[in-house]
């Protein structure tokens, strides 16, 4: 496993306003860490990233397993105004599949609803997860359980972390997972740098995470743009019960659109998308 090279990073992302870039060389999770730094009072902009995380972790409580120096591993503190804590995801989805575009190669990630990256398989069969991405709010901002549950207000700053989990390299990667999940390696056919990688993110973060405070209209045009969920026959899971049909949009705050099987429209705001081949005529 090579060293990570944080300091060629920070000189990379030093006009940026995420240029505090740390790195180690194995933690629990990025995210708890950073997570535990904004309760701390520590200001949005950083970044901290890890060559191995021991209980690196995804929606639903899935966990998330990499072999050290084979991923991007790596956290983002961020306080954005209330109203736009559910842009956060979607701003560093789209910055995400940018940059895998930038160092891999065009058209090479796609946003799949609500936060994964994927490929698109050669043989037509499932998309293949390239990334996963968690973001984990302190809501609301300075409260405690004896002072009980209250909404933030409009100008209130939340504490937010997302966390990217981004496949670089395919040796080590478990059998199992071969068919479903691919690396940047792969992709490129080649060695890719997990520095590059996290250079032309932050770069990308740094120029959509505005849009995503200023122009969230803007921000679900381009996330439209780079999906592979629209326009595709999906199932969701939504633990009780599956919806299946058509995934036709999105809405401002992120909730997929589905014309059912059944010609209803169902607006889903949580769930996991099982993308299902095209229907057969007739």
């Amino acid at each position: 496993m090579t060293t990570f090279d944080v300091a060629a990073v920070r000189a990379a992302v030093a006009g940026t306003r995420f240029a505090d870039v740390r790195w180690v060389a194995e933690t629990g999770s990025t995210n708890a860490d950073l997570m535990a730094l904004a309760a701390q009072g520590e200001p949005g902009g950083i970044v901290l990233g890890a060559d191995h995380q021991t209980a690196g972790r995804g929606r639903r409580g899935r966990t998330w397993e990499a072999p050290p120096g084979s991923a991007v591993l790596m956290s983002v503190l961020l306080r954005p105004p209330a109203p736009a804590v559910e842009l956060v995801t979607p701003a560093v989805a789209v910055a995400a599949a940018e940059a895998v575009e930038a160092v891999v190669g065009p058209e090479a990630a796609r946003i799949k609803w609500p936060n994964d990256l994927v490929v698109a398989d050669p043989a037509s069969g499932p998309d293949r997860k390239l990334a996963g991405i968690l973001a984990e709010a302190a809501w609301p901002p300075g409260s405690d359980i004896a002072s009980g549950w209250r909404a933030a207000s409009a100008s209130q700053r939340v504490p937010v972390v997302v966390g990217l989990g981004l496949n670089v390299r395919a040796a080590g990667r478990q059998p199992e997972l071969d068919g479903v999940a691919v690396a940047c390696d792969e992709i490129a056919d080649g060695v890719v740098s997990r520095e590059a990688l996290v250079e032309a993110l932050l770069v990308a973060l740094d120029r959509w995470y505005p849009v995503a405070l200023d122009d969230p209209v803007r921000l679900w045009e381009a996330w439209r743009a780079r999906s592979a969920t629209l326009g595709r026959r999906v199932r969701v899971d939504l633990g009780t019960d599956d919806v299946e049909g058509t995934a036709v949009d999105v809405t401002e705050r992120g909730a997929l659109v589905v014309e059912t099987l059944e010609g209803v429209t169902r607006t889903i705001a949580v769930g996991d998308v099982h993308t299902l081949r095209p229907a057969p005529p007739g």
